[in-house]
């Protein structure tokens, strides 16, 4: 079996089991998106969850980040770790939205990290779910799991991206992503692989 046919098996398996590829953040536009996702960095999105209401609230959009104080950022988000060096980076990420692009999240993996911050994880999520364009985020559970079915050996999120952008159809690409993070939390964890329970193991070299 190639790689190729293992990835289409394992899309049309997880579509099967998780038929809403739904992101974990809670965002209601681009922006609370953007700033969520650099959020959840080494966090987890549970916690962000709890946390982002309140942020949303005090600055409801990037022009009103722009011109936050950083300790009352700070305070507000200091729950999710990381969380001064994360003020600073929102700050700074509601000033280059205001001022070089005109208060809109851009659509482009190449503009989205120029934000402070912002690496091609976010940008490739922020790109998938807002504007809809193919992306592949290397989520941690993502990395994993791909490299239990196969289809990569390394765990570089540039090279696991570059990757399965050749092997994943450009349609499905976003929507595996989020069913790998759904998956890697219930069935395929970090601890412990779960064969036995598992939609993929007929076509699954760790199993097979």
């Amino acid at each position: 079996m190639t790689e190729k046919q293992r990835t289409l098996l394992a899309v049309e398996a997880l579509k099967e089991k998780y038929p809403e590829a739904i992101c974990s953040l809670n965002y209601k536009n681009p922006f609370e998106l953007l700033i969520a996702t650099r959020l959840s960095a080494q966090c987890t999105d549970a916690r962000v969850n709890m946390v982002t209401p309140a942020l949303f609230s005090r600055f409801p959009d990037c022009f009103s980040l722009a011109t936050a104080d950083t300790d009352e950022v700070e305070e507000l988000i200091k729950t999710c770790g990381l969380y001064k060096s994360k003020a600073k980076s929102l700050v700074q990420i509601g000033k280059m939205l205001c001022e070089e692009f005109g208060g809109r999240v851009p659509d482009t993996i190449e503009e989205l990290i120029r934000l402070p911050g912002v690496g091609r994880k976010t940008a490739n999520l922020v790109c998938g779910d807002i504007y809809g364009k193919p992306a592949v985020v290397t989520d941690t559970h993502f990395i994993r799991i791909c490299n239990r079915l196969g289809l990569i050996k390394t765990t570089d999120p540039f090279k696991v991206e570059m990757k399965m952008k050749k092997l994943l159809p450009k349609e499905e690409a976003n929507d595996f992503c989020h069913r790998c993070v759904l998956f890697g939390r219930e069935v395929c964890t970090a601890r412990r692989a779960n064969c036995d329970a598992c939609p993929l193991s007929q076509f699954c070299p760790k199993k097979v």
